[in-house]
């Protein structure tokens, strides 16, 4: 079955999980919100519908402290066991794949994300936070695994 939701999540500590329906306006959640808000928004998102979600696939950086990594790494992790908990199917997908695909390679300057999914995207409110979390949702939707 086709699914007629798609998801992205960015993972990073300003990130957000975007909701991509096939029959409506995208919406997005913060990532700072409760672990029980996200959990509840990806519950509440998937109620009576085929979903597909893309991760970003991350990794620590040599300039982060380890603090910061561990946080980073922390926050994949909720959000990898919240999509294999409620049976969503996912794919990771690596920043240089998506943003290529998606024709917004960043190299460093988070503003061409935020150009590209208000383009995509002229009747929400784009912000850092929400920006690449809303073209992974469209990544999602343009190159989803499940047809």
């Amino acid at each position: 079955m086709k699914p007629d939701l798609f998801i992205g999540i960015d993972p990073g500590k300003s990130g957000s999980i975007a909701f991509l329906p096939a029959d409506g306006e995208p919406w997005t959640i913060k990532l700072s919100e409760t672990d029980h808000d996200i959990a509840g928004a990806l519950i509440d998102a998937n109620l009576g519908r085929e979903s597909f979600a893309v991760l970003e696939r991350v990794h620590s950086s040599p300039q982060m402290g380890v603090k910061s990594a561990f946080s980073f790494g922390q926050s994949f992790g909720k959000c990898e066991m919240l999509l294999a908990a409620l049976g969503i199917p996912y794919e990771l997908v690596a920043p240089a794949k998506w943003q290529g695909d998606m024709k917004c390679r960043t190299k460093g300057d988070k503003n061409v994300t935020k150009a590209m999914a208000q383009r995509l995207f002229p009747s929400i409110k784009i912000t850092h936070a929400n920006a690449d979390s809303l073209l992974l949702a469209e990544y999602a939707r343009r190159n989803n695994t499940c047809n």
